[in-house]
């Protein structure tokens, strides 16, 4: 592989070997193709708890533009500089899962097609530590925002939303889907780990996943209505029934099971 397909980190990494293995995937090129403003991208969240962002630049792994809220949900004094840096606060036994989803998600954009991902959005949850000193599950976001003129990712915003109080326990779903128009959903488990109740693994359909997406964003049935060109009665009647399906009383624990079988 040519050296200027590389990540060329400044601090290693474990995740480096993953990206450096897809070409089509990076590139050190300095072309600009598009980047989405921050509030386009920050509407593409779940706001279940609180959560930081950040853009890595994945040509070297440097960190910029970093949300306040990551110094003291992780003890930090000041922002850190380097991926290697968030992965020292992932707990030692997801280490391993960490870097299997992250081979899953660049496999499965590798499949839809590098030329899409502008609009592809990945996701999964594992334990950091906090800035008490101990674990809590948090559910990360990937939404790349810069790529170069021949279409290989240059830039990205992470995304870290503390979901301890609703999914203690990690799901081991990583989910790659559509953004910004596209309707992808692809929600693969990583082998080895089974839910105990797999009849409920795949009971939701397509147009409830896109509810659910929207409840935990914080949209109201008006607004979900409004985003999807339904109306309010259909949204409702999919809420009584994703309710049903899932045995949940209300909309929080809808959103937590939601977390809990990788829907979001």
């Amino acid at each position: 592989m040519e050296e200027k397909f590389k990540n060329h980190p400044k601090k290693p990494h474990p995740l480096q070997k993953i990206w450096n293995r897809h070409p089509g995937f990076l590139k050190n090129e300095t072309g600009i193709y598009k980047m989405p403003s921050l509030e386009k991208l920050i509407g593409e969240i779940f706001s279940v708890g609180e959560y930081y962002y950040y853009t890595i630049k994945l040509t070297d792994s440097t960190l910029s533009n970093h949300h306040e809220n990551i110094l003291k949900m992780h003890g930090f004094n000041t922002p850190p500089q380097h991926l290697s840096e968030i992965i020292e606060l992932v707990h030692p036994d997801d280490m391993n899962f960490v870097q299997e989803a992250e081979q899953m998600s660049v496999e499965k954009m590798k499949e839809i097609g590098f030329e899409h991902l502008m609009q592809l959005k990945t996701s999964y949850s594992f334990r950091m530590r906090t800035g008490s000193g101990g674990y809590e599950m948090f559910h990360h976001q990937s939404v790349p925002t810069l790529k170069s003129e021949n279409g290989q990712l240059l830039e990205a915003v992470n995304i870290h939303t503390n979901i301890h109080h609703v999914a203690p326990k990690n799901n081991y779903f990583v989910v790659v889907s559509g953004i910004g128009g596209r309707s992808d959903f692809h929600r693969m488990s990583w082998p080895g780990k089974h839910l105990e109740d797999n009849q409920e693994n795949h009971i939701l359909s397509k147009r409830e996943i896109e509810i659910i997406t929207l409840l935990a964003k914080g949209l109201d049935t008006t607004e979900i209505s409004e985003q999807l060109f339904i109306s309010g009665h259909t949204v409702r009647t999919h809420r009584r029934n994703m309710l049903a399906k899932t045995k949940c009383r209300n909309s929080s624990e809808l959103i937590s099971k939601a977390f809990e079988r990788g829907y979001l």
